[in-house]
């Protein structure tokens, strides 16, 4: 089970009670069921920031990454801040991709009418997958395009190279579903639904 599906039956559960409890109750079960939901999606933008940054290792082993007014603190010179670094990829495309990852669950837990999970559901949760990371990807590249500077003049030009790539990419992420499944085969159930095998190692791979 999702850290969104959790935290969406907290709120479940919470809700029922509270119908026998009076409003008070009912309100203080929202409150707890909203920072549920808020702990959840942090805890997966801190996973999807990880998992970009330990892709660039993976990707370009022997190459120093700019990370922005990061550098300083690696000693390394920092020529921009934020914007065309790989500070604001991570940052910027884990943001979306936690929105939309959290925000596609539910539409389509909602659809099937029970928690969306790839053991009942594969097609479904494969769909979800193509789904979530193309629009989460789409809508970083929309805000790179309109705000990044360094796109002063070709704005329309950046949007369409890269919700093409993102187009492409999302493609080529359909197997993120069956990491954990395979790394059940071979490390175990322990270590595969843990939050590196279930999560963080799919998440590499996948940006990778």
């Amino acid at each position: 089970m999702s850290l969104f599906t959790k935290s969406w039956t907290v709120v479940r559960h919470a809700t029922r009670r509270s119908m026998s409890g009076g409003v008070k109750v009912e309100e203080a079960a929202e409150g707890n069921g909203s920072l549920a939901l808020v702990a959840a999606v942090g805890t997966t933008f801190a996973t999807y920031m990880t998992a970009d940054f330990l892709s660039n290792f993976l990707q370009h082993p022997t190459q120093k990454m700019d990370y922005g007014f990061i550098n300083q603190f690696l000693g390394r010179e920092v020529e921009r801040n934020f914007w065309g670094t790989r500070t604001q990829h991570i940052v910027g495309v884990a943001a979306a991709l936690a929105v939309t990852d959290h925000a596609s669950q539910h539409i389509f837990s909602r659809w099937l009418g029970k928690p969306l999970c790839f053991g009942s559901a594969p097609a479904t949760f494969v769909a979800h997958t193509f789904l979530f990371i193309f629009t989460g990807v789409t809508v970083y590249c929309a805000a790179d395009a309109a705000f990044n500077p360094e796109h002063e003049g070709k704005r329309v030009k950046a949007i369409q190279e890269e919700t093409y790539a993102s187009a492409v990419g999302s493609c080529t992420a359909w197997f993120e579903p069956y990491v954990s499944p395979a790394l059940a085969r071979v490390a175990g159930p322990a270590v595969a639904n843990s939050w590196f095998g279930s999560a963080l190692l799919p998440a590499t791979l996948a940006y990778t």
